[in-house]
């Protein structure tokens, strides 16, 4: 008996077969394994080495099954079903054989239950029990090894190791990084790293997809807080990048105590986390959080503080200190600062906020120049096109192009899919001057081959390197003529001026080797490329032009709106996309309506009864000018820490000490709620019920794993009280209340918590409008100045990303990675002395300041180039970065903050 399974006309036609189970037949796909069949068909089997997401292995044994036609004993999870077997998984010579192996394995493991961390979720322990194996009824054969305790995330005990090879599956297939394998043989085998060599000396990225992976305890979390298993599991989703991954915490006495990958199927993670997700989140814990609320006050000396208050009397001055300020000096004197780290429903509550009751469009946040920026700006040359954007999808790309941005460090989960497609043949080109952890894995690296060559004007390189590339991949005839005349247009002439000049004249000029060039345009040529774009592109200089480039080679190749194609973009906050939607922008409303056009909002103001400002309001930059100037008079400053996060911090702080009014609402204490007059304190994402748009497109809902601190409430509470007490007639008392004006207002919203994770709504607007190619790059000569001979940029590393606000307060990440050192070429590193393996304490100076830390070379940065990771030491890399440098949007804007010219010495 055969089920067709294929309907198509002229397709192959796919029989499923049948097969017997416990005397139960079963229709299942020829090919896969008999365990597979069984799962199917909720026939269980267990098994301690089978993960659905690894690759069979049959290291265990334990999924023993018996084909009762032949008498054999076959490992399910590796032997494929075939027609007609006649499979059973309880015979008594299968339980026999289970029960043995269990009792072999336990007669090898130590006595250590009661005080192992896995405890309760120890898969060998769960087997042996419902097997009936209680005593082995063996000789002990104790395999001594010692307890490894050498990092601040993971515990080794590798005597509890059963060699189910889980661990090393996953660091080669999922992670694709290779940090570990088998060393050994026998009873001396185990997993380790090359020559055995510590994890924090290797290649590990720390991850913790080993730990999440291991079935006992031999692998477990390093934790200063807690140990042994946990009360109780919670589902959320994580508070740190733009990848939104899918958790299941641990919490125990109302804290969060442990954090694996949740094991819901088809999430953007999967079976990964990163070092931040996984291990980062002990920042919960912190002896910094916000438990009550604070109200600056006279003391007996005259001198003012923070004194603890009720919410009633906290919410009561903020209101009526705001709205005096307003009656006194006009609503443009009041600025709303939202958060990329605040839910969906709480930047949509607090926008409405700022422009219903306080009548202002001063609206923000401080992704507004970063990926929020970028985002518009996609938008607004795709239309719709690049909406929705699967992770999954870089996979299954013809070929991946990354411009100037190392996922790994950035979005990990994103890196992983990457070198997955990598290992499975899709063809990579690496554009990038400084290089990257991703360009040694494989693919093509195209940068300077000539060191010094770009010296202060190194990011001059990457449009340089990508109109070289698009003339390489056209001379190729790799260009998609059939997309460019019917579905583009090119009113600047960059299709023409391609042709202008030879890609080997245009590989001289940006100072790649021609040969190099050609070989990456045959590798694209005719393929639909995944254009991948840093979250930060336009807060560096020349990012426009860059943008424009890698647009254009998009176009040309024919990606944009292709499957598994197009511009990729992976923001550093986790709500940056939602932010965006829900109108945390000064001239944007919910839905990415534009608040100057009358239709839009009328809108608006029909659901919300308000007619709303026509004009836009002022953006970051305008609202701290404006502080200076005293234009400003009152801020409200809603999870974000701008004296911690933005250029030139003494700066800023100048400006905000000349407001009226100061509210900060946050989770911890941090130097810009420590000069407020009024300081909320707020629930963290794990606290609280809400939802974030990530990177891809997806709406992901989650609810509360655990209660805040103290008085803290979630952001969207303090909103809706506050709302309230403004005298606003609309009554927000539960979360679906605001959700269902969303959905009313922001048609890509419409399924909007029905299901934890749902894609956004694709709209037709603008899908028809023709793609229009960028103006070709033209830059303007850059001055050389000889007082600061080397350009400097301000980048992420994966263990803070950002301004390491919530990372700082991580013990583990704090413990491991407590400074972040210069990475400068190999020749200025001889020049000032320093060796590879001697990191030399330097000084880095530019117009604005001057910081200190060690250098260190870090491969392929070419001569004059300076990378400074931020979020370490108090952030400090912002003290050399030039406010006036923050992006304004404008079209000529080529300076962006994060590129510093500086001079730098040994100290």
């Amino acid at each position: 008996m055969a089920l067709s399974t294929a309907t198509n006309k002229g397709a192959v036609t796919v029989k499923n077969i049948v097969i017997t189970i416990n005397g139960k037949k079963i229709s299942t796909p020829p090919g896969i394994t008999i365990l597979a069949a069984a799962e199917r068909n909720a026939i269980a089997i267990p098994t301690l080495c089978n993960h659905a997401e690894l690759s069979p292995y049959g290291a265990c044994r334990i999924c023993l099954v018996e084909d009762k036609s032949s008498g054999r004993l076959m490992a399910s999870c590796v032997t494929p079903a075939a027609q007609d077997m006649n499979i059973a998984t309880d015979s008594d010579r299968v339980l026999e054989h289970r029960k043995n192996i269990v009792r072999l394995m336990i007669a090898e493991h130590p006595e250590s239950c009661i005080v192992c961390n896995k405890g309760n979720r120890c898969e060998l322990r769960r087997v042996a029990a419902e097997l009936g194996v209680a005593e082995t009824r063996l000789y002990p054969m104790p395999n001594y090894k010692p307890f490894e305790t050498f990092n601040p995330f993971i515990a080794r005990d590798l005597s509890k190791c059963i060699l189910c090879g889980k661990c090393i599956r996953a660091d080669h297939e999922l992670v694709a990084v290779g940090a570990i394998d088998y060393s050994d043989r026998g009873f001396s085998s185990r997993p380790a790293t090359l020559h055995e060599r510590p994890l924090e000396e290797s290649v590990c990225t720390f991850c913790g997809t080993c730990v999440s992976m291991c079935p006992t305890g031999a692998l477990s979390t390093r934790s200063e807080h807690y140990t042994g298993t946990p009360e109780k599991e919670a589902y959320t989703i994580c508070g740190f990048c733009g990848a939104g991954c899918s958790m299941a915490v641990g919490v125990s006495g109302g804290r969060i105590v442990d954090i694996n990958p949740s094991t819901d199927k088809n999430t953007v993670n999967g079976a990964t986390l990163c070092v931040r997700g996984h291990f980062a989140h002990d920042y919960l814990l912190s002896a910094d959080r916000l438990t009550t609320p604070l109200i600056r006050k006279k003391n007996e000396d005259g001198t003012e503080s923070l004194q603890a208050a009720a919410f009633n009397d906290a919410l009561s001055s903020v209101v009526g200190r705001i709205a005096d300020i307003k009656r006194r000096h006009g609503p443009e004197s009041i600025g709303f600062i939202g958060s990329a780290k605040c839910t969906n429903e709480e930047n949509y509550l607090f926008q409405k906020i700022a422009r219903v009751i306080f009548e202002t469009n001063n609206v923000t946040n401080c992704q507004e120049q970063n990926g929020a920026a970028l985002l518009r700006r996609i938008d607004e040359k795709t239309g719709v096109a690049a909406r929705i954007m699967p992770f999954s999808g870089l996979e299954h790309a013809e070929a991946i192009v990354l411009v100037g941005t190392d996922p790994e460090h950035t979005v990990p989960v994103a890196g992983y899919h990457i070198r997955r497609a990598v290992r499975n043949k899709a063809p990579m080109v690496v554009v990038d001057p400084s290089g990257s952890g991703i360009a040694s894995f494989g693919g093509l690296w195209l940068h300077p081959e000539t060191n010094g060559q770009w010296g202060q004007d190194a990011l001059r390189f990457s449009p340089d390197a990508l109109e070289a590339l698009a003339a390489g991949i056209a001379e190729e005839n790799g260009s998609d003529n059939t997309h460019i005349g019917g579905q583009t247009e090119d009113p600047g002439g960059w299709v023409d001026a391609l042709s202008g000049k030879s890609p080997d004249a245009r590989a001289r000029a940006a100072g790649i080797d021609a040969a190099k060039l050609r070989k990456a345009a045959s590798m694209l040529s005719g393929k639909k490329i995944a254009v991948i774009l840093p979250p930060d592109l336009l807060e560096r200089r020349y990012g426009i032009q860059t943008f424009d480039a890698a647009f254009n080679l998009a176009l040309l190749t024919g990606s944009i709106g292709a499957q598994h194609a197009g511009l990729f973009v992976f923001t550093l906050e986790n709500n940056t996309a939602g932010a965006l939607d829900m109108g945390c922008a000064p001239d944007l409303l919910p839905g990415r309506r534009n608040a100057a056009d009358p239709d839009d909002r009328k809108i608006l103001e029909k659901t919300w009864e308000k007619t709303l400002p026509d004009t836009p309001g002022m953006g970051l930059r305008e609202m701290i000018e404006a502080a200076e100037a005293g234009n400003l008079k009152a801020l409200y400053i809603m999870g974000e820490n701008p004296l911690r996060a933005l250029p030139d911090p003494e700066r800023i702080a100048a400006a905000f000490e000349k407001l009226e009014f100061i509210v900060v609402q946050d989770i911890v204490r941090t130097r810009t709620s420590e000069i407020a007059h009024v300081v909320l304190p707020a629930a963290a994402f794990s606290e609280k019920q809400g939802s974030f748009t990530n990177t891809e497109g997806r709406i992901q809902s989650f609810g509360p794993a655990a209660r805040p601190p103290g008085d803290a409430l979630p952001d969207w509470n303090i909103l809706a009280s506050l709302a309230r007490k403004a005298g606003y007639p609309e009554q927000y008392t539960t979360i679906e209340k605001i959700r269902q004006e969303i959905r009313r207002i922001a048609p890509l919203y419409s399924a909007m918590g029905s299901h934890r994770r749902e894609w956004l709504k694709k709209t037709d607007s603008g899908a028809s409008k023709p793609f229009s190619f960028a103006p070709p790059f033209r830059p303007e000569p850059v001055q050389q100045d000889d007082s600061y001979p080397f350009s400097a940029y301000i980048g992420n590393r994966r263990w803070h990303l950002g301004s390491g606000t919530r990372t700082a307060r991580s013990g583990r990440i704090t413990a491991a990675y407590g400074t972040g050192r210069i990475g400068i070429s190999r020749e200025d590193a001889e020049n000032l002395g320093i060796a590879n393996d001697d990191p030399m304490a330097v000084r880095i100076t530019s117009a604005t300041g001057s910081i200190e830390r060690h250098a260190e070379i870090f491969p392929g940065l070419p001569a004059g180039f300076v990378f400074v990771p931020s979020g370490f030491s108090g952030n400090d890399a912002m003290r050399i970065a030039d406010f006036d440098s923050v992006p304004t949007g404008t079209e000529n804007d080529s300076h962006g903050w994060r590129t510093v010219r500086v001079r730098m010495e040994t100290i």
